[in-house]
């Protein structure tokens, strides 16, 4: 079986920064570690965190808590949490993504001038409602097509449009392609009212992505079920190869994925650790 593997597989430079200060904090024997939610989204990873003595805990914790340290995850948070740890005098480690930060200063800069602030991307999701938390007044989240085009535009604002780092780059063009034919009146949707603020380790990922899917039998998308750019990479590949499969681990592979193939694709989403991506990989080799 022939198997080619992202270059770009697993690990983004802010989920590896995220997960290494924690195995920091525990070699150092901090001690108790709190991460605010799963550190990434790989029950492989928290688990062992967990068996370590990590725990991981809501903002409803925050103010019950009268020891320790809170790590605060790449997807990053909103002004709102910094202050409830202040408030409850509890110290706390900040692992937010300089690609996240970035979007925070923005929307909190551009919201403050008085900008109608739009969002591209899942409103339930961490990073999107962190992002939120820096907006002063209100701000409009965008998850796909049928949003952009119920989406009724402020006509005494300037927009401004950001999207959530994860955000599907082609998606993306589409939903500002949908905004760009809306009437703004004198407030005129340009390019400098359009950022595209989805990271490059995820717009590489998914071009990379892409490219093995139009090449392969069967894809592999590897990550946790709750990762959104692993559901990113997983709708991207579905559109190039038919029999793409969603993994978390070697457990999930059968037979009949490899039905009729001789050249599997296997990609994997940022929160997914680099040990899980090689044994796939040599899973599908053997086996397969």
């Amino acid at each position: 079986m022939k198997v080619k593997t992202a270059k770009t597989a697993g690990f983004c430079f802010g989920v590896k920064r995220a997960v290494d200060k924690v195995y920091e904090l525990i070699e150092n024997g901090v001690s108790p570690i709190y991460t605010l939610g799963p550190i990434i989204h790989n029950e492989e990873v928290v688990s062992d965190f967990e068996k370590k003595g990590v725990t991981v805990i809501s903002e409803e914790d925050i103010p019950k808590l009268r020891e320790g340290t809170v790590v605060i995850r790449s997807h990053g948070v909103g002004r709102r949490i910094y202050d409830m740890l202040k408030t409850a005098g509890i110290s706390f480690v900040d692992v937010t993504c300089p690609f996240v930060l970035k979007i925070h200063r923005i929307v909190e800069r551009e919201s403050r001038a008085g900008k109608q602030i739009i969002i591209f991307g899942d409103p339930s999701h961490p990073e999107v409602k962190g992002i939120c938390g820096w907006c002063e007044g209100s701000c409009t989240v965008l998850r796909n097509r049928e949003d952009a085009e119920n989406f009724v535009p402020d006509p005494g604002r300037i927009p401004c449009i950001v999207s959530q780092t994860t955000f599907n780059y082609n998606k993306f063009k589409e939903l500002v392609e949908i905004l760009c034919k809306k009437r703004y009146d004198n407030n005129v949707l340009n390019i400098d009212n359009i950022l595209n603020t989805i990271c490059n380790a995820t717009e590489e990922r998914q071009k990379e992505a892409q490219s093995i899917a139009g090449e392969v039998d069967t894809m592999l998308v590897i990550g946790g079920r709750h990762s959104s750019n692993t559901q990113k990479l997983f709708e991207i590949c579905k559109e190039e190869c038919e029999n793409t499969y969603y993994i978390q681990t070697p457990v999930d592979l059968d037979s009949e994925m490899f039905h009729h193939s001789s050249y599997v694709g296997i990609t994997a989403g940022a929160s997914t650790p680099k040990k899980i991506i090689e044994e796939v990989q040599e899973h599908v080799r053997i086996k397969f």
